[in-house]
């Protein structure tokens, strides 16, 4: 199975459009040691001609243009694509706006939860993908899905979705239900177990976890690749930074470093390969040369990047 990080910032991308930090400044001044990045996706081939994305990003466009393996073949027909499938793990804008560039006229299939469905539904938008050609198909949780092109044929990449705690994206928050999550409900936010007809090894894509408890260590324990989310260092980053006023927590989303943080919680369990991803703007590991990037390295985390590729 071939897989392929083809957005590993969280929303914004980095450098943000209107981020004038200091990291969003040394990559536009292109200092050593920072790679710009576009919004968060993957893309996973069984077979290395048919591709299943998951999620599309706002840079989907550029995306395509970075990865030779998501464009036309120079044989193919005048309009086609590789891209056969896309799934979407929840309905934030980071993942589910660059549908709307696939709109012309092209047959693939979309899987969601019934949550993110109903986003899709509501929002008369995504009526530019004709569903005649462009199916919408549920996810549903706790299951096995084989993911199939829209006419139906097996592209030889299944997944396992599983809830995963989150948050409801920020354009649906209700206000007067802040103490409950802003009213989130399950099926909001998902993680995924993504395997192939070629390879017995699995790997595991969660670009958004707001905690990690018992049941989801067990899930992960043992799998040959994790993709986990890396959006902030600390909590408090972005106040520290003086660019928002929001946890990662708020935002639905847990730091890496700490005794509460991904790095520790997840320290002592067997894993092949373990990947940040969904990097936001203000984190400090987009630094190489940076103290919290050498830490993620010495406990084992890779700090994931456009273009990087895993074959299990």
């Amino acid at each position: 199975m071939h897989l392929k990080i083809i957005g590993s910032a969280a929303g914004g991308g980095f450098p943000q459009w209107n981020c004038n930090y200091r990291l969003s400044r040394a990559v536009r001044e292109d200092q050593p040691g920072f790679q710009p990045r576009t919004q968060s996706s993957l893309a996973a081939s069984a077979n290395g001609t048919d591709w299943v994305l998951f999620n599309a990003s706002p840079d989907i466009r550029q995306q395509i243009a970075a990865t030779p393996q998501l464009q036309p073949r120079p044989d193919g027909p005048l309009r086609a694509t590789p891209i056969r499938a896309v799934v979407l793990t929840n309905a934030d804008v980071d993942h589910i706006v660059g549908l709307l560039s696939l709109r012309e006229r092209q047959s693939f299939a979309i899987y969601a939860t019934d949550r993110v469905l109903e986003v899709l539904e509501t929002n008369s938008i995504f009526n530019v993908l004709d569903r005649s050609i462009v199916e919408r198909r549920r996810l549903p949780l706790g299951e096995r899905t084989d993911i199939r092109d829209a006419g139906g044929k097996p592209t030889g990449i299944t997944i396992e979705t599983f809830a995963v705690p989150g948050k409801v994206a920020l354009f649906l928050e209700d206000e007067a239900k802040a103490a409950e999550g802003f009213g989130t409900e399950e099926g909001d936010t998902i993680g995924l177990r993504i395997g192939s007809e070629s390879t017995a090894e699995t790997a595991f894509y969660i670009p958004g976890c707001a905690r990690i408890d018992t049941a989801l260590k067990e899930r992960i324990s043992g799998v040959a690749c994790l993709f986990f989310d890396g959006t902030v260092y600390h909590d408090d980053e972005m106040i520290r930074a003086g660019v928002g006023a929001k946890t990662g927590a708020r935002m639905g989303h847990l730091h890496i470093a700490g005794e509460a943080g991904s790095m520790k919680l997840l320290g002592d369990l067997p894993i092949g390969r373990r990947i940040y991803i969904h990097i936001n703007n203000t984190n400090p590991i987009l630094d190489d040369a940076s103290a919290e990037h050498a830490a993620v390295r010495a406990a084992g985390w890779e700090v994931g990047y456009d273009g990087m590729e895993i074959r299990l």
